[in-house]
């Protein structure tokens, strides 16, 4: 499966490519939204996986980028946010999955499966 991330903390991008690459292959990182897009725009992945707090433009707005292009990538958010309402404004943007920082490890691999074949997937909240 060929994946996209985008994620300004390089440690985050780093552990999320390391957690996925058993399962996936990274074609692209990105370290801002318009990065991000724009890598989406060139590799075609199937999966997309986006820090919602980025610079330039932010994960929704990414998100919702790339649902109006049709590509059919499907998106996982990364983010530190645990509140309803994120989750809330991350199906709205178009995305499927839903993946606390704090549960990278266990839920990441989850998250992208189940995007890929349509499913939604949030992790844990608190």
């Amino acid at each position: 499966m060929r994946v996209v991330i985008a994620d300004d903390n390089a440690a985050i991008l780093s552990r999320a490519t390391t957690a996925l690459t058993p399962a996936c292959t990274i074609v692209g990182t990105a370290s801002d939204g318009a990065a991000a897009l724009e890598a989406v725009g060139r590799l075609r992945p199937e999966v997309v996986v986006l820090d919602i707090s980025m610079p330039g433009m932010t994960g929704f707005e990414v998100a919702t980028a790339i649902r109006s292009t049709r590509c059919g990538s499907a998106v996982v958010f990364l983010t530190v946010h645990d509140e309803e309402a994120f989750v809330l404004a991350a199906r709205a943007a178009g995305g499927l999955g839903y993946v606390i920082k704090r549960h990278l490890g266990s839920d990441l691999i989850q998250a992208v499966m189940e995007a890929r074949a349509g499913r939604t997937f949030v992790s844990e909240m608190p």
